[in-house]
């Protein structure tokens, strides 16, 4: 199965995996890559890459904004294979070496099988290497600093703690997208409701602090919300992280 590249403002590319987006921003010849997918989706990620008219060879750098295993599957293959760098929040760089791990556990799922959606889910999880361990050798932390990096598009990282400890959005405020990973998201097959939501409480580490993040999002000047799970949304992200505010209570 291919991978569905979308490409959403200039330069900017929402792919839709087998069950988790990732963004490509192009400038130039050069690509930042956010978040890579499970671990099976490597073929899509590659052929999503040649789909932009790029290649892993002109990957300036990795960002990933959590590293839970269907966002972090191919990012130690990149790193190893092409010498690409990996970044993240410092807070989540040892979350990416597996010193530790802020996942939801199988029997947490099991617990939770009950719910529309989650055996369908869990069954597809396992399929793609959900449970599969592939740490970054060498994760590195971002820059500090309150402005963009240093990559192409200009990402500006922006810590939103709760899904993980490091868990990280990134604003491209020239633009007005907000790149939100799986602290906001706009669908999920767990899910019985579409549109802005927080993913259901088993899947993140603390629930509050998900949702005090939600308020950080609310600040970010951005028109389009380009999620971990879910079709892009467009419109006030504004409105769009005080929607998961109200639902999540």
């Amino acid at each position: 199965m291919r991978a569905d590249v979308r490409q959403v403002a200039d330069g900017i590319y929402l792919v839709h995996g087998s069950n988790t987006n990732w963004v490509i921003l192009t400038e130039g010849d050069a690509l930042t890559l956010i978040d890579t997918g499970y671990p099976a989706d490597r073929r899509q990620l590659l052929d999503s890459l040649a789909a932009v008219g790029g290649s892993p060879e002109a990957v300036a750098a990795v960002l990933i904004t959590h590293a839970h295993n269907d966002h972090l599957g191919s990012a130690e293959h990149l790193r190893a294979t092409y010498g690409t760098p990996v970044h993240l929040h410092e807070a989540e760089v040892p979350h990416a070496r597996r010193d530790f791990l802020q996942q939801v556990t199988v029997g947490e799922v099991l617990r939770n099988a009950w719910r529309p959606g989650v055996l369908p889910w869990m069954v597809h999880a396992l399929r793609s290497g959900g449970t599969e361990q592939h740490p970054v050798t060498a994760p590195e932390a971002f820059p500090v600093t309150d402005g963009p990096l240093d990559l192409p598009g200009r990402p500006v990282p922006v810590h939103t703690p709760g899904h993980t400890d490091g868990h990280t959005v990134f604003h491209l405020p020239h633009t007005g997208v907000v790149v939100s990973g799986d602290a906001l998201v706009s669908g999920h097959a767990t899910s019985r409701i579409q549109g802005p939501q927080l993913l259901p409480d088993m899947f993140h580490h603390e629930r509050a602090r998900a949702v005090a993040s939600l308020e950080v999002i609310e600040e970010l000047e951005a028109d389009v919300l380009l999620p971990g799970h879910g079709p892009v949304h467009r419109g006030s992200v504004r409105q769009a992280a005080q929607r998961a505010r109200e639902r999540a209570v």
